[in-house]
């Protein structure tokens, strides 16, 4: 396995001629029609195949386009309260909740925003079943199918000693108990074979207990909007399960529903030199792509040459290892000038941070059909601060 994480980021399309000084910098820029074309292809999918699709907040919960996901999904899926709030707030639909541990202060709350809860081990599910149960909530129970198909291993959930989802081979009659459903979420930015192969390998070791399961719940990670995903199989796949075993399918993308909808647009500050050309930006990798150091992985940058002037780009905070990567453009860099990532509506934008009191960028809302532009928000000194005492 590789150690690093290979970007998906596909073509720049319309942000090609996006005017960058049209918005402040850094800038999150996000083009709901890129999102209204990911969310037409997973209602495609979902009609074709009568699964449920639910968005995925913890990859994108920019909340300005909730009417929008509200038009083509079926609701929400939640990776704990505060999830599971904003999706029965704002989002509307259905709302199904996973954490890997539920607290006792929450889970009444909890319950009341979620129409299932999905427990990571049987312990979790005995100890919350009753009151789930009287609250008229399905009750899932998140698995690991002990089948790897991660290319990274931390970001794999079946890696030896994951905490995530109970060992298939652990499962009993007593650990199925009060179960609906069963949930498996192994996949990241990958396309159909792996859940076919994950399937094929889970299936039998599920055969005692899929007669009485109400529905499956297949997670996220599926890149179903990327243009080489097997969609037509996906569709056959769901089918085929729902008509063999007589049980409802989920599915909950969450990259698939802003990939390449989204680019993050910052500024060149300063240009040193230090063994080679350095560029200190205001992006941070570090405050505003944390994924760069913890995945890690190199992001796309928007028309990146192939020969020119190389520079490593690093953020202005004082983490020695903010540093975003090293990249080439035609022309030698000014002070200045601005430069955009590619593919940075998710996870990026939920993921950011004001370590050394770097500020946030700013969220902006474009239509690529249009043209028209809004500055949904804006971050200040006050957001820093109040997180703080």
């Amino acid at each position: 396995m590789s150690d690093i994480m290979t970007t998906q980021a596909g073509d720049a399309g319309a942000f090609r001629d996006f005017d960058l000084s049209r918005v402040p910098s850094p800038c999150f820029v996000v083009d709901e029609k890129a999102v209204e074309q990911n969310l037409s292809i997973l209602s495609d999918v979902a009609n074709r195949s009568g699964a449920h699709v639910l968005s995925a907040l913890k990859a994108f919960s920019m909340f300005a386009l909730a009417p929008l996901v509200r038009q083509h999904l079926g609701g929400t899926c939640a990776s704990g309260i505060f999830e599971a709030r904003l999706g029965r707030e704002e989002y509307g639909g259905e709302v199904a909740t996973f954490c890997a541990g539920y607290k006792d202060q929450d889970i009444d709350e909890i319950l009341s925003l979620s129409d299932h809860i999905i427990f990571n081990s049987p312990a979790q599910k005995n100890r919350f079943l009753a009151k789930a149960q009287a609250a008229g909530v399905q009750v899932g129970l998140r698995i690991n199918p002990e089948h790897s198909e991660g290319e990274i291993p931390k970001y794999d959930p079946c890696a030896p000693c994951s905490r995530l989802g109970t060992p298939v081979s652990q499962l009993t009659p007593e650990a199925m108990q009060g179960v609906d459903g069963l949930h498996m979420h192994t996949l990241c930015e990958q396309g159909f074979e792996p859940l076919q192969r994950t399937w094929t390998a889970v299936e039998p070791k599920l055969a005692p207990y899929l007669a009485e399961l109400k529905w499956l719940n297949f997670g996220g990670g599926h890149h179903i909007t990327r243009g080489d995903y097997d969609r037509d199989a996906l569709v056959d796949f769901i089918k085929t399960i729902r008509k063999k075993h007589g049980v409802e399918v989920y599915l909950e993308p969450g990259e698939a529903v802003a990939l390449d909808a989204g680019i993050l647009v910052g500024e060149i500050l300063d240009l040193p030199t230090n063994g080679m050309n350095l560029a200190i930006t205001d992006i941070s990798a570090t405050c505003h792509m944390p994924d760069v150091i913890e995945a890690p992985y190199r992001p796309a940058l928007m028309d990146e040459a192939e020969t020119g002037h190389t520079y490593r780009l690093g953020g202005p905070s004082c983490l020695a290892g903010d540093v975003i990567g090293d990249y080439t453009w035609d022309a030698p860099l000014d002070i200045g000038q601005r430069f955009a990532f590619l593919d940075q509506a998710h996870y990026s934008m939920v993921k950011t941070n004001t370590f050394n009191g770097v500020p946030l960028p700013t969220i902006a809302q474009w239509n690529s059909d249009t043209d028209e532009l809004k500055i949904i928000k804006q971050f200040g000194y006050d957001d820093f601060k109040d997180r703080l005492s």
